[in-house]
């Protein structure tokens, strides 16, 4: 347990720590940008791979036991971190790392919904993994995730505002943090058109992984 403590504070360290704060800035002076960036995947790759070995040798134990009831809920929980996964690959996102464009005036597709589609999508997938899992491992493993996205919403947002001062209020004018925060303070629409394909490749795509879970992972998602 202690490595896998380790392997998530280094994670978490990685991305909240030096992504998040300006010593990214100091290291892309030194590096470069597109060095920084290299560097960064290399580094990612590395540590989700010691985080990983580490998870599945690491001594655990049960911390709670899920009801039926809620774990169709997590199950369905899931469709909906893939429909926002699918619709952050299927529009473009200012706010998303890397990007560094100018802001749009009107959110399109998912933003719609909120303006860090894969960042909710990993907290989600993380936390319905804790509360269906229920033991001390996942509980450390997948909290790394949660505690990353959690964090790296406030950070994107505050890297953006600083980057475009003017665009970023208008575009935040008409989003939300908070999925349907937007839609429900009346700051914006749905628009049905732009979610269909989002919704669709989603849906497919939880669909797929009900299917090949247990043989991916040697455990089913559904509660039987």
């Amino acid at each position: 347990m202690v490595a896998l403590i380790v392997a998530a504070l280094i994670w978490i360290g990685l991305h909240v720590g030096i992504a998040g704060t300006r010593a990214r800035a100091a290291w892309a002076a030194r590096l470069g940008e597109g060095g920084f960036r290299a560097t960064f995947s290399v580094a990612s790759a590395l540590t989700i791979t010691l985080l990983v070995l580490a998870w599945r040798s690491a001594p655990t134990s049960p911390l709670w036991a899920v009801p039926r009831p809620l774990g169709w809920v997590l199950v369905v929980a899931m469709l909906l971190a893939f429909i926002l996964f699918a619709g952050s690959l299927l529009a473009r996102n200012p706010t998303a790392v890397g990007q560094g464009s100018a802001l749009s005036a009107e959110p399109r597709g998912m933003l719609r919904i909120t303006r860090h589609p894969m960042l909710w999508s990993f907290a989600i997938w993380a936390a319905v993994h804790i509360i269906g899992n229920g033991d001390a491992a996942s509980l450390v493993f997948f909290g790394a995730f949660l505690l990353t996205a959690a964090l790296g919403m406030p950070s994107l947002d505050a890297k953006v505002a600083a980057r475009d001062p003017a665009g970023w209020a208008a575009f935040s004018a008409s989003t939300s943090v908070l999925p349907f925060g937007a839609l429900t303070a009346g700051r914006n629409r749905v628009a049905w058109r732009e979610m269909a394909l989002p919704v669709l490749v989603g849906l497919l795509a939880w669909a797929a992984m009900l299917h090949l879970h247990p043989r991916i992972f040697g455990v089913s998602p559904l509660p039987y």
